[in-house]
């Protein structure tokens, strides 16, 4: 813990008493020095299982710069029977002479059963007023996200844990429709769809697009709703109508339908993939040109052919890791992507 921590817990408490503590350390380190101030630009709620709690602790303390505002965790243990809270204020450093030094809040609330009927009543009054709220619950728990979505204004989920995939389509699109959704599974695709849009960017290579007549994404096996979404991607962008897909998640085909032609569509599965995720994209043209990107040591290995030959080259560092993924993910509750959710539907069109 560094010198410029404030730290209060109490057990058995309420959440008014935990509200009024964190006044009370708010006031005590403005008292300490006047270049303390409270960071106000984010609040998020966590809702997590109290045996993985040590994990998403560590996942949100790598966030670094991209850490909320002030930070809600709620433990939960099914036979808890009383409530206990634990406040923390920090600063990243201690404030040099004439400069601010941003204070970020964390409280941790650990609760049972008998304390889900009121988690609006138990989260509200932490919550501060006039700043956007992510609600993030990370082992599933939708009856609890649909209750504090009163809180909220964006949602931070990951499609690819939930334990059906087709399902997962539709608990997001759901969801879109009462808050703006941050998908993991989709933020994890963003370098496969930074390169592919670079290649089409050229002036020269804009008319290629119309051209596509396949695009395969071969995936991790509890990764299809990630590849489902890259394509819905490229759909949305593209303009195809398409049709569901048919077969089993390991090996889905089907076709869309661009101005000019069919697209032949393929998901197949990379059983020899270690990490879940994408293993590999690949566009093919009616004038002969291939684009294959696939994941690889170091990076992403890219191959193109076209009517000059092959060529080959790496991409390196494309993949941020899970806690750059998180901290991606908590940046841009504060943003708005367009592109997420014509791609969400894109994909739901495309259900078997």
């Amino acid at each position: 813990m560094g010198r410029s921590d404030a730290v209060w817990s109490e057990q058995g408490t309420t959440p008014d008493a935990v509200e009024a503590a964190l006044r009370a350390l708010l006031a005590e380190r403005h008292a300490e020095s006047g270049s303390f101030a409270p960071a106000r630009v984010l609040n998020m709620i966590v809702f997590v299982d109290a045996a993985w709690s040590g994990e998403i602790a560590n996942r949100l303390r790598g966030v670094g710069r991209y850490h909320a505002s002030r930070l809600i965790v709620l433990s939960y243990e099914p036979r808890r029977q009383r409530l206990d809270a634990r406040a923390t204020i920090a600063a990243d450093e201690d404030p040099a002479p004439g400069q601010l030094a941003l204070l970020r809040e964390t409280v941790i609330l650990q609760i049972g059963d008998r304390h889900l009927d009121d988690l609006l009543t138990i989260a509200d009054p932490l919550v501060v007023t006039d700043m956007p709220t992510l609600l993030w619950s990370p082992h599933g728990h939708p009856d609890v996200v649909d209750t504090l979505l009163a809180l909220a204004q964006a949602v931070l989920l990951d499609s690819v844990d939930e334990p059906v995939w087709r399902e997962a389509i539709g608990r997001a699109c759901a969801l879109t429709a009462q808050a703006y959704v941050v998908d993991l599974a989709w933020l994890r695709s963003t370098p496969w769809r930074e390169r592919v849009a670079s290649t089409f960017d050229p002036m020269r290579m804009r008319p290629e697009l119309a051209e596509i007549t396949s695009a395969s994404v071969r995936h991790h096996p509890a990764s299809t709703v990630a590849a489902m979404l890259l394509l819905g991607w490229l759909a949305s962008r593209l303009g195809w109508a398409v049709d569901p897909l048919h077969g089993e998640a390991d090996a889905l085909e089907g076709t869309a339908h661009s101005r000019h032609h069919d697209v032949a569509l393929r998901l197949p599965a990379a059983p020899e993939q270690q990490v879940r995720g994408l293993q590999g994209v690949t566009l093919k043209t009616a004038t002969g040109r291939q684009l294959s990107l696939d994941r690889g040591p170091g990076g992403l290995h890219v191959h193109s052919r076209d009517a000059r030959g092959d060529h080959s080259w790496l991409l390196p560092g494309a993949s941020r890791g899970e806690t750059g993924i998180l901290g991606e993910g908590i940046r841009q509750s504060l943003l708005r992507d367009p592109t997420y959710e014509p791609a969400l539907k894109a994909a739901e069109a495309m259900l078997p």
